[in-house]
């Protein structure tokens, strides 16, 4: 099987080292493709050149591509099984006229809360889009999506042996989507420290809640990548996951991440069949459903409840349970339709 992963312009490169979301995932589909078996092209620009002496790499984006030239014969000359792509371009005309000269199928993972794809962009079968939550999986329905859990990877990012960690940690771009006060908050009224790993998107939201982060309980980590990265995660005791009342989460990569660390989690969520629920079970973390009418306070003290039930679970347990849940040769071949 021929699988071709095609990269997208964007400010991350690929594979990433540290933030990114879609990044991490196309680089795990890679992986996950290689290790099952596939013979696998990076398609596009953006892939790092020095993945050459390892990776067959074909820097030309699909949207790109003119119809009748040397670039489109080449593409087609591969005899692609499979195209896996990220973000909307299943939907782009230019990127869709380029793949139908190509007769392969088309995958993808919904990413995004609020894209709308055309009509008919995807058909189940030849052209498909995966989900990764009942939430999810509701709000794309006209598209016929299928569930699945997504696979994240990072460059240098290998999960050591699991072991007890001490702190709380929290992981993410900081901002108002993904609400750190909140984890802050609860951490403060258990009386435990907590360490925020990832780049600040908002200022004025960290202006908002400065009494809440600027405590002396908290350690600013900034944005990590590689081994730094894995390790934060590692050393936690819990990892914390919040976000915002409003926000819908697509699918995080911070489930797989804490997970194949062994670190379990405590979710906060505002609503029944979200990815937090998806990701999680009683082996590898605690998640708390919280009225959206709630206010901060009370959200802050059923999130400390569940901190408190993951703090129990053990650490090689939830290890052992996330290689399982979280690995990228299955994540390919349930893609793939293997």
């Amino acid at each position: 099987m021929l699988v071709g992963v095609c990269d997208f312009p964007g400010s991350y490169a690929f594979p990433p080292a540290g933030y990114g979301g879609i990044e991490r995932w196309l680089w795990a589909v890679a992986v996950g493709a290689r290790t099952a078996g596939a013979d696998v092209h990076l398609i596009g620009p953006g892939w790092l050149e020095d993945l050459e002496d390892r990776w067959v790499r074909k820097p030309v984006r699909l949207e790109d591509v003119t119809a009748g030239s040397l670039a489109e014969r080449e593409l087609k000359s591969a005899g692609y099984d499979l195209l896996v792509v990220g973000h909307e371009y299943p939907s782009r005309p230019s990127w869709v006229r380029t793949w139908r000269e190509l007769d392969c199928d088309v995958a993808t993972f919904q990413h995004s809360p609020s894209f709308q794809h055309t009509a008919t962009t995807f058909d189940g079968d030849h052209s498909r889009l995966y989900c990764y939550s009942p939430e999810m999986i509701e709000r794309y329905a006209a598209h016929s999506p299928t569930r699945e859990l997504a696979v994240h990877l990072g460059l240098n990012e290998e999960e050591p042996p699991a072991v007890k960690g001490q702190d709380l940690v929290w992981l993410g771009r900081i901002d108002e989507d993904k609400a750190p006060h909140l984890a802050v908050r609860a951490a403060q009224i258990l009386g435990r420290r907590i360490r925020l790993v990832g780049p600040v998107f908002d200022q004025d939201y960290v202006r908002r809640y400065e009494d809440v982060l600027a405590a002396d309980h908290v350690e600013w980590v900034g944005e990590l990548g590689g081994a730094a990265k894995t390790a934060a995660i590692t050393e936690g005791s819990v990892f914390v996951y919040t976000y915002a009342r409003d926000y819908v989460e697509a699918g995080a990569a911070v489930f797989g991440e804490s997970l194949r660390a062994g670190t379990p989690i405590a979710g906060l969520t505002w609503r029944d069949g979200t990815c937090a629920q998806a990701a999680l079970c009683e082996r590898t973390g605690a998640t708390v459903v919280v009225d959206p009418a709630a206010d901060d306070e009370s959200a802050a003290h059923a999130l400390a409840e569940a901190i408190e039930r993951a703090s129990t679970l053990d650490p090689s347990d939830v290890q052992e349970t996330g290689f399982a849940r979280f690995d990228p040769a299955n994540h390919f071949k349930a893609m793939a339709a293997l």
